[in-house]
């Protein structure tokens, strides 16, 4: 079945005329539990061993009234479970697809679920943490509520249609979901709780590696169970694989925990599973038997039921034109209702939009013919004072130049008359440095001859010595 969106315009109605539309709020970590949604917990004690850093507690409400608890994994962008009660269903289901703030933005000031359309662009991150209606769109899978609205009165029924309450589903396999859970809750667990609000119901999904658009994860499991928290007590797992959207498989509590995270625990004490009564537990599951095999379930009192069920029919029968009419005719009103608030938005959103976009060209213009002045009014001065200094500058340029061609002109002549008046003066300085030198030479040649005439006078006196020496007897010369 395709699901129906209520429009923006609708919500804000919705939200004006009943305050406390809808509300959740993320629980803390300094928190017990789930805050007031413990109540949702026999012995008000939630599940044990979900303790994954990505595991976010919601206590979802409505009315500002505790409606269920969720825990959703925003990794997998899907709840790992809702746990909740059964109520008497509502007539007529309405769908309002919300969204928790929240779980993307802590730091938010919105303490409540709210349509996403109305948030859009006003939350950080929107989409970070849970998935959006846009991750569904146009991906073959529908938004299958964990916790059915089906099983919920009309307060409960509207809370439960929030994304943090839905798993990517087929169309088929969501309308098989829904039918098998109803029957089971309505036809075999009701039925054999003697205290009905002692009914406590955890419906989980466990992910696969399939994800939608790469984002939302599809489950390869779905799973419930149910605790009756009575003096006569007793408890049931239910499985339903994704592959076999027929199968329905029923199992205890502590083989459902096995397949689900090590260490986990879903009900305090196991629900009494060791203590049941197994006569009440045969008939149990043989009322999922019967509904497995598509066998209408009874009750002591299958006569009376079946002449209600026949007034029922009959009546139905003859109101279903009417209320067919009536369907049609508020269909119509609503939708006259959106396309007239469509086309005052659209009109206000065109006209508002002509006067912004007029308003910021004017305001564009008048911010770039300031600065321009302002440019201008400011590069005054600047350029004045530029003017001087070249001004200055180049007056300093054409001193200097004159100066230094003054000077070359003036170094010719001076330069020659200092240099021949300065030459007397360095002949006359020169004449005793030469007599000087002269005389040095004149000194240096004698003292060369007899220098070298002592030489050659030694060398004779050394040769006639060695001759003397050399041919005269020793005796004769030591006489």
């Amino acid at each position: 079945r395709e699901w129906t969106m209520k429009t923006s315009v609708v919500f804000l109605l919705c939200v004006s005329v009943f305050p406390g539309f809808s509300q959740g709020r993320v629980v803390g970590e300094d928190e017990t539990g789930f805050a007031e949604c413990n109540v949702f917990f026999p012995g008000q004690v939630p599940p044990e061993g979900f303790k994954e850093p990505f595991h976010v507690k919601i206590c979802q409400q409505y009315n500002k009234e505790p409606r269920f608890a969720t825990l959703y994994s925003t990794k997998d962008k899907i709840p790992v479970y809702s746990a909740f009660k059964y109520t008497k269903p509502a007539q007529n289901e309405e769908e309002s697809w919300l969204v928790e703030p929240q779980i993307d933005d802590p730091e938010n000031d919105l303490h409540e679920m709210v349509p996403e359309a109305d948030i859009v662009g006003t939350v950080a991150s929107l989409g970070t943490n849970q998935a959006l209606t846009s991750d569904y769109v146009g991906s073959g899978y529908e938004r299958g509520l964990l916790n059915p609205s089906l099983l919920n009165e009309e307060d409960f029924q509207m809370a439960t249609y929030t994304l943090t309450n839905a798993v990517p589903l087929s169309p088929s396999l969501s309308e098989s979901w829904h039918r098998d859970i109803g029957r089971v809750v309505e036809q075999a667990l009701v039925p054999h709780c003697s205290k009905r609000d002692h009914l406590y119901l955890l419906a989980g999904a466990i992910p696969s590696s399939v994800r939608v658009k790469g984002k939302v994860s599809v489950p390869e499991t779905l799973w419930l169970a149910a605790c009756c928290d009575a003096p006569q007590g007793w408890s049931l797992g239910l499985v339903k694989k994704i592959n076999d959207e027929n199968s329905l498989a029923d199992l205890t509590v502590a083989q459902l925990e096995k397949q689900l995270l090590a260490g986990v625990h879903l009900f305090k004490g196991n629900c009494g599973e060791n203590h049941q009564s197994q006569e009440k537990t045969e008939a149990i599951l043989q009322a999922v038997s019967q509904i497995r095999s598509g066998e209408h379930v009874g009750t002591s009192d299958n006569q009376e039921a079946k002449d209600s069920g026949l007034v029922r029919k009959v009546a139905g029968i003859i109101a279903t034109p009417f209320i067919k009419l009536l369907e049609l005719l508020i269909y119509v009103f609503v939708e006259l209702v959106k396309f007239v608030f469509y086309l005052l938005w659209l009109v206000i959103k065109r006209v508002a939009g002509t006067l912004l976009d007029g308003v910021c060209s004017l305001w564009d213009g008048m911010v770039s013919y300031v600065k321009a002045i302002s440019m201008v009014l400011i590069s005054i001065p600047y350029d004045l004072g530029r003017v001087i200094v070249n001004v200055f500058l180049g007056f300093l340029q054409i001193i200097q130049d004159v100066m230094s061609l003054t000077y070359r002109i003036l170094r010719i002549p001076v330069g020659f008359v200092l240099h021949l008046a300065a030459f007397p003066y360095h002949s006359i300085c020169a004449i005793p440095s030469v007599l000087k030198d002269m005389a040095t030479g004149i000194g240096g040649t004698f003292s060369l001859v007899i220098d070298a005439t002592a030489a050659i006078l030694h060398g004779f006196y050394y040769l006639a010595g060695h001759i003397v020496r050399r041919f005269v007897p020793k005796g004769s010369s030591d006489d």
